[in-house]
């Protein structure tokens, strides 16, 4: 029986009214942009393409050259179709302007482009993470869209997903009704529907942390993380399993795949932020897609998808995964 492709997917989900024609073009798009930096990550050294870019992101973190390289794609992707009034980036300081000389549509689009690029030299999975929200304002008079559009908690997401660029490259997508993962055959340069209605387990024996922030996290995080590693002799009553990539997709991916519990807590390493991950272009989108498939996520104090930003490039601790464990650790925060 042949399987169904990701644009089949999308104009039945059309018929289906869960999403317009300009949205689907614009997840389309995406798709796209992604095929193109599964190659440029796929041919590493042999392009020169990896390592340093010789300069900072807006959050003084030193560029790769395929972050600049990830960048560029989706916004050359994504100018001319006419279904976008702009787009941010975690690499880019400011949004990025639809050109005058194309058409402005309803959406705005958000991506991190390389997620886990510190990972790239060593061969390790890295990701794309996308979302989309609706403009405020159509911006039909063709007039700039300001960082306030953005500004939109993430239950007002539309879309979000993300590629993991590994062994194969995926595409795992939520417009609202589900999670489905679509993986790309190389032979005929389709994605492929491989797993419907994703489901995260709601118990899990997996945890993934960066150990190496013991020292600084909350007392809340400490308590949670002694008793998983207390084991069956602890009073959680079994083992656990520590399962740490470094790349944020990646974490995810197999948390969706087979269960588990990310943190990126809180902790006291730099007062000034007071999370590690950003909320517009990692949280909220995996935030979405968590919760679409029967998981949950928290800052250890709201619901992600809740928390209404304040600036573009916002840091926010992030707790997502299989429900019982969230919830578990989250109710240790207000205990």
């Amino acid at each position: 029986m042949s399987r169904i492709t990701l644009s089949q997917f999308l104009i039945q989900q059309q018929r289906e009214e869960r999403i317009c024609a300009e949205l689907r073009f614009l997840v389309e798009v995406v798709a796209r942009a992604v095929k193109a930096i599964g190659n440029a990550v796929g041919k590493g050294g042999l392009t020169n393409s990896l390592g340093e870019a010789g300069g900072e992101n807006v959050q003084g973190e030193v560029q790769k050259k395929l972050d600049v390289i990830a960048n560029e794609i989706l916004l050359e992707a994504n100018e001319w179709g006419g279904h976008l009034a702009a787009m941010a980036s975690e690499e880019m300081d400011l949004p990025h302007q639809i050109p005058h000389r194309y058409p402005k549509g309803e959406f705005l689009l958000l991506f991190d482009p390389l997620d886990g690029s510190s990972n790239i030299d060593v061969n390790i999975s890295v990701g794309t993470i996308f979302s989309v929200l609706r403009c405020p304002d159509r911006a039909g008079d063709g007039s700039d869209v300001d960082e306030s559009a953005f500004l939109q908690p993430g239950n007002q997401q539309v879309v979000a997903g993300y590629a993991v660029y590994g062994a194969a490259t995926q595409l795992v997508l939520t417009v609202g009704s589900g999670v489905q993962a679509f993986t790309l055959d190389r032979e005929t340069g389709s994605f492929v529907m491989t797993a419907e209605s994703m489901r995260v387990p709601e118990d899990t024996r997996e945890y993934a942390i960066n150990a190496s922030n013991a020292r600084w996290w909350e007392a809340p995080v400490r308590r949670y993380v002694d008793e998983l590693n207390a084991g069956k002799n602890g009073p959680r009553g079994k083992d656990f399993n520590m399962r740490w990539v470094g790349s944020m997709v990646a974490d995810v991916h197999r948390i969706l795949t087979r269960g588990g519990i990310f943190m990126y807590p809180m902790d006291t390493k730099d007062p000034t932020k007071p999370g590690k991950l950003r909320l517009m272009y990692e949280a909220n989108p995996m935030a979405m897609i968590v919760e679409q498939a029967g998981g949950a996520a928290t800052t250890g104090y709201q619901r992600i998808l809740d928390v209404q930003p304040e600036k573009l490039h916002q840091r926010v601790p992030v707790i997502l995964g299989s429900k019982n464990e969230v919830e578990r650790v989250t109710g240790y925060h207000s205990s």
